[in-house]
């Protein structure tokens, strides 16, 4: 299993990395509706493109994103990762 580690502190995730996890998962699994950036910008009274906002300001992501080929994960999810990890094993 090959991961790859994106800080978007430093470096924002790109259009095509994003794609990749959209095939995964929904828009609405990859906005952080308990963060800082969401309450302070008002979002829950606002209709938006999730994806365009995300890419505007990264702080708006629900983290981690975790990425095995073409599988993909939005927050903490020890349970799938270990699965993943068992599916390599064998």
């Amino acid at each position: 299993m090959s991961y790859h580690l994106i800080n978007m502190a430093e470096k924002p995730i790109s259009k095509g990395e994003l794609s990749s996890v959209l095939q995964s998962v929904s828009p609405e699994d990859l906005l952080d509706k308990e963060s800082k950036a969401y309450k302070s910008q008002g979002l829950e009274y606002m209709k938006f493109d999730i994806v365009k906002k995300v890419l505007e300001d990264p702080s708006l992501f629900r983290t981690p994103i975790v990425r095995d080929g073409k599988r993909a994960t939005v927050g903490y999810k020890p349970d799938i990762w270990k699965q993943w990890l068992a599916q390599t094993a064998k």
